[in-house]
């Protein structure tokens, strides 16, 4: 099954590369947004709370940004209204697997899962069959 659009957010232009030629490969999503840090990604969906088109279905997280990080980020997402019509899931992208940074990240409701970077076609093709993308 496809998305219809995955917001990347990642400070790493090397990390943005490879996470949007995973994502292309597997073919998962119809578009594709990167934003370069948590602040410009807020700004973004703000820019797109009432079009519903523009919404990302899925959005790949990175912890470890400076200014706010991704729990910063997610902190600031649940604040925003919940349009019934468009439901998004966050997944958290890390360059370590630090227990307390999975269960922290697994304690928000719109997050799916946490993968430890560099993000591979596999880990795709185990979202789309286990979380029903």
């Amino acid at each position: 099954m496809k998305t219809n659009h995955i917001l990347l957010i990642d400070d790493n232009e090397i990390d943005n590369i490879v996470n949007n030629h995973v994502i292309i490969k597997s073919k998962i999503a119809e578009k594709i947004t990167i934003k370069k840090s948590a602040i410009a990604a807020l700004e973004y969906l703000k820019c797109q709370e009432g079009n519903t088109m523009e919404f990302p279905d899925l959005i790949f997280l990175d912890i470890s940004m400076p200014v706010m990080d991704g729990f910063g980020f997610l902190e600031e997402i649940m604040k925003f209204p919940k349009p019934k019509e468009k439901q998004f899931s966050v997944v958290m992208l890390s360059s370590s697997d630090n227990p307390n940074d999975i269960k922290r990240a697994m304690s928000f409701e719109v997050v799916i899962d946490f993968f430890t970077k560099p993000l591979r076609i596999g880990m795709i093709e185990d979202l789309i069959k286990n979380k029903n993308l």
